[in-house]
């Protein structure tokens, strides 16, 4: 059965309610972590075409090890399975854990470009600059990091529904090069619900408003209790 209109934004329940919490609310411990996952961005940016002579490159792998060596003293989080519970963190609508872990979003995941996400009205949008590390085509972004990127947007964007799932299908459409170096707009539009079906659109615009690809997905709610309550592969 089909949902004309999704609820007001008032009456949503999911992440995107949550993300301006998120980007204000910082411990001191998060934020230093949020600013070493920016140094390495910084440094795995410098890396990818630098021309460093050999014993540099040694001297800084040296500085590198050290800094894993460092870490290594103290314990891990397995993964969803420690303190970070991610089935509580999906059906409360608390992003935090997700958020800070996110290869797409996550600030203190250096691999994340990251995406920084808000919410306006109906529409989730989501702004980054994609460094030298995420190249494709020359001086463009890999059509692999735009379509992870429109997974994430609109998976924000699906939350709104009020009964977030998973992606079962997301389809994108390269219209222009995304360039490196510049600020890239995503945006994302819940469309209808149907059932457990939740349809989405996205965009994504270069700063002088050049669509560079369009995406739609489908996502599919399910109880994330449930699905994270298998263990865990040994």
């Amino acid at each position: 059965m089909s949902t004309p209109a999704s609820p007001p934004p008032s009456e949503r329940r999911g992440f995107p309610m949550s993300i301006q919490s998120y980007n204000n609310e910082v411990s001191p411990r998060r934020a230093q972590a949020r600013e070493m996952a920016a140094s390495m961005r910084e440094l795995i940016d410098r890396l990818v075409d630098t021309d460093a002579p050999i014993e540099t490159l040694a001297e800084a792998a040296a500085h590198v090890d050290a800094a894993t060596a460092l870490l290594d003293q103290y314990g891990r989080i397995a993964g969803w399975t420690g303190e970070i519970d991610f089935a509580e963190t999906a059906n409360s609508g608390d992003p935090h854990a997700h958020f800070d872990r996110s290869p797409i979003v996550g600030q203190s995941n250096p691999m994340a470009p990251p995406i920084r996400m808000e919410q306006r009205g109906d529409v989730i949008r989501g702004t980054a600059v994609f460094g030298r590390a995420y190249e494709g085509p020359p001086g463009n972004v890999h059509g692999g990091w735009i379509a992870a990127a429109f997974d994430e947007v609109l998976g924000m964007t699906q939350s709104m529904s009020g009964h977030p799932g998973m992606t079962a299908y997301l389809h994108v459409n390269y219209r222009k090069p995304t360039p490196l170096g510049t600020e890239i707009t995503f945006e994302g539009e819940l469309v209808r619900v149907e059932g457990r079906k939740i349809y989405t659109v996205g965009r994504a615009h270069r700063p002088d408003g050049q669509l560079t690809a369009e995406a739609e997905a489908l996502f599919v709610s399910i109880d994330f209790s449930k699905f994270f309550s298998q263990p865990a592969p040994e």
